[in-house]
């Protein structure tokens, strides 16, 4: 029998949220895990961009025990973490037209890279923009976010399209629109949020994806261990070294 406090309700509606994706998304996992083992053995580069919250999933796959060393995060000045003060800044900034073209103007992105855009509603100008001019590039683009979004909401982006129209893969966390899991008769609002989990085990899932290609096209693939573990800073090192031109949050 399911706990019915407010806490097993949560973990129930996660748990069935991950179920779906693993279910229902099986495809599109493989076809971006394929997508960034393509890049990564051409010489491409990794890039992952998220705002606000989506940013806390994007850099969950950045500089991370087990995971890719070549994922570096492009970040924009603001939009990262609720370290901004007012705090709605980052919200603000996620709707300027013009702010993603300059962001990759000035960074390190070159034709042949990939970038993993993640926008929970994939609404705003900022992620919009940001996967539109990555791709008319040369950058190929994995969009993570909720589908659902596009047919309940109004695009801020002045093209009136969506994160999920400007993707090589789109990965749909099947989030509804609001991100709020829970409801009850008194709580005037609805809570509890899982967009994170979900987001976070779609991505680490393609991250996994990722791995076992590389290794099955005989391509050791360049993982990071934990610095907690004896050796793992050696070993660390030694994967730095070999993709230095390819490792960006070093520099």
């Amino acid at each position: 029998m399911s706990d019915r406090t407010p806490a097993g309700q949560f973990f129930d509606a996660a748990i069935g949220l991950l179920r779906r994706v693993r279910d229902e998304e099986a495809g599109p996992i493989e076809a971006a895990g394929t997508l960034l083992a393509d890049t990564v053995a051409a010489g491409g580069r990794l890039f992952a961009f998220g705002a606000g919250h989506s940013s806390l999933a994007a850099q969950d796959i950045v500089y991370r025990a087990g995971g890719l060393a070549l994922m570096n995060l492009l970040a924009v000045p603001g939009t990262v973490g609720v370290d901004v003060v007012p705090a709605t800044l980052g919200s603000a900034l996620e709707r300027v037209d013009g702010l993603a073209t300059a962001v990759l103007e000035t960074s390190p992105l070159r034709a042949g890279d990939a970038l993993v855009v993640v926008s929970l509603s994939g609404r705003n100008a900022l992620p919009v923009e940001m996967a539109h001019t990555a791709r008319s590039l040369g950058v190929r683009v994995v969009g993570v976010t909720s589908v659902a979004y596009a047919d309940a909401t109004t695009s801020r982006h002045s093209s009136g399209t969506y994160l999920k129209d400007h993707c090589d893969v789109v990965l749909d966390s099947k989030i509804a629109p609001g991100d709020a899991e829970l409801t009850l008769d008194t709580v005037a609002a609805p809570f509890a949020p899982a967009s994170t989990v979900v987001t976070s085990a779609l991505l680490q899932a393609v991250m996994a994806t990722t791995a076992g290609i590389l290794a099955d096209r005989g391509i050791e693939p360049p993982l990071l261990r934990s610095g907690n573990v004896d050796g793992g800073h050696e070993w660390n090192g030694r994967v730095f070294d070999t993709y230095a031109d390819r490792i960006f949050y070093r520099r």
